[in-house]
């Protein structure tokens, strides 16, 4: 599977899937960040306890940790990054099927390309660094340094 797709001016980079297990185990973690607070909110008023302030706050910070844990399980699932090539701009969406986050644009003069390394040296991966001198779009999909170096001789022969 290549990790990159260059079309009509549009690079779209993709996260390599994470294995079923742990999608499984983070999709089941959502749920119930989202179904327990709830459904304990539900049968204590149905119990006649009432609303409780204590109740309302636990929905509150279970649904934001439910939130971000739907965030995570998208993007080890399906999330890829959009990287738009204009005329005088380059922009960058992070994308994870269901909403879209982390929109950057940079200006599109002197435009460079870089492998920035990361995780252990043995692994021989990086990911993408397009800079114009003054600021830079850095993807976050690791990909193997040589797909990467094809993937920027691509782009600089794209013009």
């Amino acid at each position: 599977m290549t990790q990159f797709d260059f079309q009509d001016n549009q690079l779209k980079l993709k996260v390599r899937r994470s294995p079923i297990i742990i999608l499984s185990i983070l999709y089941l973690i959502t749920i119930l960040c989202f179904a327990l607070p709830l459904s304990g909110f539900v049968l204590s008023v149905i119990s006649g306890a009432g609303i409780k302030f204590g109740g309302l706050i636990a929905i509150g910070v279970f649904s934001l940790l439910g939130f971000y844990m739907l965030r995570l399980a998208l993007w080890n699932h399906r999330g890829e990054e959009i990287i738009r090539f204009r005329n005088d701009e380059i922009s960058y969406i992070a994308d994870y099927r269901y909403f879209r986050d982390g929109k950057k644009s940079i200006r599109r003069n002197e435009i460079s390309y870089s492998v920035c390394p990361v995780g252990y040296e043995e692994e021989n991966v990086g990911v993408l660094i397009i800079s114009n001198g003054e600021s830079e779009i850095a993807s976050v999909v690791k990909m193997p340094r040589n797909n990467i170096e094809k993937l920027i001789e691509l782009l600089e022969n794209a013009g």
